[in-house]
């Protein structure tokens, strides 16, 4: 429920002593969370944070709101149940690559399925931090790590391509130290009626450090970087002189003024489109990597439509005691 109290940032910060690792991104996402809440404008004992297991799901201690650190992969159907015992919370679940995409595989896909209006916060720095580095299922082919030192043979997840695969509505993605855009992410996907997943390329000081340098470095980000807005046309670059065509059935960077390039050429990016198949080749575009809203689709969420069936049940078959439901259609004697 919304609230005419004006919240700040610091009113969603708790007591405790935040310990992640010095220089860690986790911190800019927490503070950019915090900095989101007071402008959705929901009261703060309306909001809920659920974690699983890892440096992501220390999250809940950190946030002077209701909260649960539950298990190992199991925040996606924790966050589930929290959400369906009572629809009008706003529930967010912060966790990892490892805890989502590994043993919280099966929730992670059932909830976005099922398109509950869950907010789902996915740190993904491809290694598992808080066990000391061994390879998660987004890490790199050839990635040497405490388990793979002779480099990962396993290929990576995209959590985006995941997510579409599974029927999402909504995928955001930012990289980890652009607060700005993570606070218009989180409050994108908090305002989307269904499961809205935010991808953050959060950087591993320790066991994964400069993996997303190649991106969110200052000195690279303009070109390496496109960020999509609803309704307009995408285009990036140092100097906005770059932007994604369609050539063909793919999509192709682009030189306005060369080679007959005009800006009218511009893809203008449709986040709302129900057919995903553009979303899905900006997902997993690598030159430039795209970030922002990039599916925001609308649909009926897991309880829509259950009351809709609640509704269509009670219309044709009118039990009105649970005396008459257990004695109603085939009955057994014995």
């Amino acid at each position: 429920m919304t609230t005419n109290i004006k919240y700040t940032f610091k009113d969603f910060a708790s007591d405790q002593d935040v310990r992640w690792c010095p220089g860690c991104d986790d911190y800019v996402i927490l503070r950019s969370i915090q900095k989101a809440l007071p402008e959705i404008g929901r009261k703060k004992e309306d909001i809920v944070f659920i974690s699983g297991i890892g440096c992501s799901s220390r999250f809940p201690y950190y946030m002077d709101n209701y909260g649960m650190h539950s298990i190992h992969g199991r925040a996606a159907a924790i966050a589930t149940g929290t959400k369906l015992s009572n629809p009008d919370l706003s529930v967010w679940v912060t966790s990892g690559d490892g805890d989502s995409m590994a043993i919280g595989g099966n929730h992670f896909i059932h909830a976005i399925r099922r398109n509950i209006d869950l907010n789902y916060i996915l740190f993904n720095n491809e290694i598992y931090g808080l066990t000391k580095g061994q390879f998660s299922p987004t890490s790199l082919l050839g990635q040497k790590t405490k388990s793979s030192p002779y480099g990962n043979v396993q290929a990576p997840f995209n959590p985006g391509e995941l997510a579409i695969g599974a029927q999402g509505k909504f995928f955001a993605r930012a990289a980890g130290n652009d607060a700005k855009l993570q606070v218009e992410l989180y409050k994108a996907a908090d305002n989307h009626k269904g499961t809205a997943l935010v991808e953050i390329l959060q950087n591993c000081v320790i066991f994964n450090d400069g993996a997303y340098n190649d991106i969110s470095d200052k000195s690279v980000k303009a070109d390496a970087q496109l960020v999509v807005e609803h309704g307009k046309p995408m285009i990036f670059g140092k100097d906005k002189n770059k932007g994604i065509i369609l050539d063909g059935m793919k999509l192709k960077v682009a030189t306005i003024g060369e080679n007959g390039v005009k800006e009218s050429d511009i893809l203008v990016h449709d986040a709302h489109e129900p057919d995903p198949s553009l979303h899905l080749a900006l997902i997993n575009m690598k030159a430039p990597v795209v970030m922002g809203v990039i599916r925001a689709a609308k649909d009926k969420t897991l309880v829509d439509r259950e009351k809709e069936a609640t509704e269509y049940a009670k219309k044709f078959n009118p039990i009105k005691s649970f005396e008459e439901l257990l004695f109603s259609g085939e009955t057994y004697e014995v």
